[in-house]
């Protein structure tokens, strides 16, 4: 069930993505640093992945398989999803909106 993608902040996605990182790189969350890059904790292909589908299953967002080596941290992640989740809300809405004024 996917995680409802008002009121989310950097924080939360921070917080988010270092719980995920952590449990495929079987780490605690707290060891992994949102300033160092994802590949320094070993995080490989076969996590990215995964990481991918999460977010896709947690937040509805379609990714590209490369997201984490594009953003590779974790603030640099969440900063991107961040972007994601307000061009997908503000989508949302003006297709909300365009129903509405057209049908009546």
């Amino acid at each position: 069930m996917p995680v409802p993608t008002t009121g989310h902040t950097t924080e939360s996605l921070t917080t988010w993505l270092a719980e995920r990182i952590a449990l495929y790189l079987k780490r605690r969350p707290d060891e992994i640093d949102p300033d160092v890059p994802l590949a320094e904790y070993g995080l490989d292909s076969v996590a990215a992945l995964s990481l991918c589908g999460d977010i896709e299953d947690d937040f509805d967002l379609m990714v590209e398989p490369t997201v984490a080596w594009d953003y590779p941290t974790v603030h640099a992640l969440a900063g991107h999803l961040m972007e994601e989740i307000a061009t997908e809300t503000a989508e949302t809405t003006a297709t909300a909106e365009t129903g509405k004024s057209g049908g009546a």
